[in-house]
């Protein structure tokens, strides 16, 4: 009888373990399928067309600021572009810390890039763009007109471009310089496992401010 009992725990035991693993299997080939619809790994001509493509969006508008917006507005725009560089900071540091580390699946892909550092992974350009436009150009739209909605939407832009070529450099370059050090150093402690700290890659104010810097 006790003979029994084992073997019906044994079996229930590797009944669980077997579960266990297909659910790891499917959460993995889920994970990856949502990967390739989104395709957060890039090859690397795609991955560096981020980067032209911001550019080129950043150039464009300004140009068109400067030859369309009437001189009424200007004085609003230079405040509206420099608002919205002073608020992407706290922008970056709450979309790392509550969207990319806590929010499924958002916190999925990004533990891809934790993993795999190296990789070309990052956000697809047109669903970056899609949501500077419709978080910060629409409710600016609404709530102003349109110069200062321009002119906000220009100023996350940069800051989400220098952001991008932040967490590039801590990644890629060589750090000849005290500033990229500083930066690299804190990053590579932020990758570490478990370690719930240094959420701003370009600045570590709000890591400050909130108590969440190390090192």
């Amino acid at each position: 009888m006790e003979n029994r009992l084992w073997k019906i725990d044994d079996c229930e035991l590797l009944t669980c373990y077997r579960r266990s693993q297909y659910s790891k299997v499917a959460i993995i080939a889920d994970r990856q399928r949502q990967m390739t619809f989104f395709k957060l790994e890039h090859a690397k001509a795609f991955y560096y067309a981020d980067f032209v493509a911001y550019i080129l969006m950043i150039v464009l508008v300004s140009g068109l600021l400067i030859g369309c917006a009437p001189r009424g507005e200007w004085r609003h725009i230079v405040l509206s572009v420099a608002g919205g560089l002073a608020v992407w900071p706290l922008i970056e540091y709450a979309l790392h810390r509550y969207v990319l580390h806590r929010l499924e699946p958002f916190r999925g892909w990004h533990m891809e890039h934790h993993n795999r550092p190296r990789a070309f992974i990052c956000t697809p350009t047109i669903f970056s763009a899609g949501l500077i436009f419709t978080l910060v150009f629409l409710p600016a739209l609404a709530s102003w007109n349109l110069w200062v909605g321009t002119g906000l939407t220009l100023g996350v832009t940069i800051g989400y471009l220098t952001f991008s070529w932040t967490h590039h450099a801590v990644h890629y370059w060589r750090a000849d310089r005290a500033w990229l050090r500083s930066r690299k150093r804190l990053h590579n402690i932020h990758h570490r496992s478990g370690s719930a700290c240094n959420y701003g890659v370009t600045t570590s104010f709000w890591d400050d401010v909130f108590g969440t810097r190390s090192g």
